[in-house]
């Protein structure tokens, strides 16, 4: 199979779908791998360390496109990325169909087969390679808060953990997956004090015993989300529906009893947001303001540690890469159920249910058209 690595080009994306190790796994087996020149560079990668590991370095984005029989991204293709869809083009890479109809009616349009690395399963539940991300978002998260509650950032002049005498910052983390486990680590480490809300009274139970009593752990309802935004400096929205739309969790209604000042960081705004004022911005605008509250909802929040980020992804997503070059992706999806779960589009019909309900489209079972 023909692999293709373009450079990224959404606003400050300077994560790289493959890295060097990869390439010469890929190569190793028969593929061929084709990396636009500086694909890598955001990451700290050169175009000469692709091409000892056996890659075609090439100077175009199109060239990359138009050879590959499967593209590996980081992000969704951006707007000006559309024209290079064809039928039969596997596309792997992470997508977030559920708020972006246009992109998924280009998609089914140009019947590209796209295997999102976000709806991919595990058969505990798991989803590997959601994880990396989810664990630098979450971290991401408190840091970035921390910075915006600073008074010349435009927050209300907290430093996250206190001194003695003066309190530190109440931080509200809403979502008690991987992305809020790993907000919790860092804010709990500043000496923030921390609450975590779940409406999973299991996944509670074992944030209290990991945590005990550095962490309060709420039931999620609409009262105990009020009533603990009203105290809170900082929240981090981090609830996820994999493949789907996120859930509003913090109604417009509830900002206006929160201090002002006070900093929202939407980790879910890749699937729409889980404030119900939550927008996309990106790492050149990231902020606005609603009622007084700061809202930070960059949507390739990892794109600003691209090295850690670039390894950390590819780490996860090299063995189901492998599978899928190897096998093809139809066989591929038929001997995994993990990736045939990661599979959106395919032959012109979206497959993923969550995806169609969440913009009102048909979809078809993915076993029917394999």
């Amino acid at each position: 199979m023909i692999i293709g690595v373009p450079k990224e080009i959404k606003d400050h994306e300077t994560r790289v779908g493959l890295v060097p190790s990869g390439v010469t796994g890929l190569v190793e087996q028969g593929h061929t791998v084709y990396v636009e020149s500086g694909a890598g560079l955001g990451s700290s990668i050169t175009d000469e360390e692709y091409a000892e590991a056996g890659a075609s370095v090439v100077a175009k984005a199109g060239d990359v496109w138009s050879k590959a029989d499967m593209v590996v991204k980081v992000k969704e293709p951006q707007p000006s990325e559309a024209g290079y869809f064809r039928p039969g083009l596997n596309l792997f890479t992470y997508l977030h169909l559920a708020p972006l109809p246009d992109l998924t009616a280009q998609l089914l349009e140009a019947r590209v087969n796209a295997v999102a690395y976000e709806t991919i399963r595990e058969k505990d539940g798991s989803l590997p390679l959601l994880t990396p991300m989810s664990e630098v978002a979450g971290r991401m998260g408190v840091q970035i808060g921390a910075q915006y509650l600073e008074g010349p950032n435009g927050g209300r002049g907290i430093l996250l953990g206190g001194i003695p005498g003066v309190a530190p910052a109440n931080v509200v983390i809403i979502g008690g997956g991987v992305v809020g486990h790993n907000a919790a680590k860092i804010a709990v480490g500043l000496g923030a004090h921390v609450t975590i809300i779940d409406k999973n009274l299991n996944r509670l139970r074992e944030i209290d015993d990991i945590y005990s009593s550095q962490v309060v752990t709420l039931a999620s309802n609409s009262y105990t989300v009020r009533e603990a935004l009203r105290l809170a400096d900082l929240v981090i929205g981090a609830v996820l529906v994999p493949g789907a739309s996120a859930p509003k969790i913090v109604r417009r209604e509830m900002l206006c009893s929160m201090k002002k000042g006070s900093v929202l960081v939407d980790v879910a705004i890749d699937q729409g947001g889980c404030f119900e004022t939550s927008r996309p911005t990106t790492h050149t605008n990231p902020i606005f303001y609603v009622d007084g509250v700061l809202h930070y909802c960059v949507t390739n929040m990892p794109a600003a540690v691209p090295h850690t980020s670039t390894f950390g992804l590819t780490n996860a997503t090299i063995p189901y890469l492998m599978q899928i070059a190897n096998k093809g992706l139809q066989q591929a999806a038929q001997d995994s159920k993990a990736i045939a779960e990661g599979i959106n589009t395919y032959k012109g019909e979206i497959v993923y249910p969550a995806v169609a309900e969440s913009q009102g489209r048909p979809w078809r079972e993915l076993s029917s058209l394999l």
